[in-house]
């Protein structure tokens, strides 16, 4: 997965997340819209066909990127405690 930044500020990036269409993005949304510091958290396909997402996140109180950092280690959380609970089932 590769990342292209074409807007990095304070409060707002915009990114390019090359080769994903909706699973990561969907889910990297959601962990970001859990923050009550992000004010808005979305992507979009510029066609059905398209292999990359641009992602949009704005913050307040705290930058994009801090955002992003602790969405991802929310998520990594999150499908370790899957994983740990998957194994116990029989």
């Amino acid at each position: 997965m590769n990342i292209e930044m074409i807007t990095d500020t304070k409060t707002e990036a915009e990114f390019i997340v090359k080769g994903e269409r909706h699973t990561f993005p969907g889910l990297l949304r959601d962990a970001l819209l859990q923050d009550p510091k992000v004010d808005m958290a979305a992507y979009k396909l510029a066609h059905p066909m398209d292999e990359d997402s641009l992602f949009i996140v704005k913050t307040s109180g705290k930058t994009p990127k801090k955002a992003l950092q602790e969405a991802v280690k929310k998520m990594n959380e999150e499908l370790d405690q899957f994983q740990s609970t998957f194994k116990k089932v029989k």
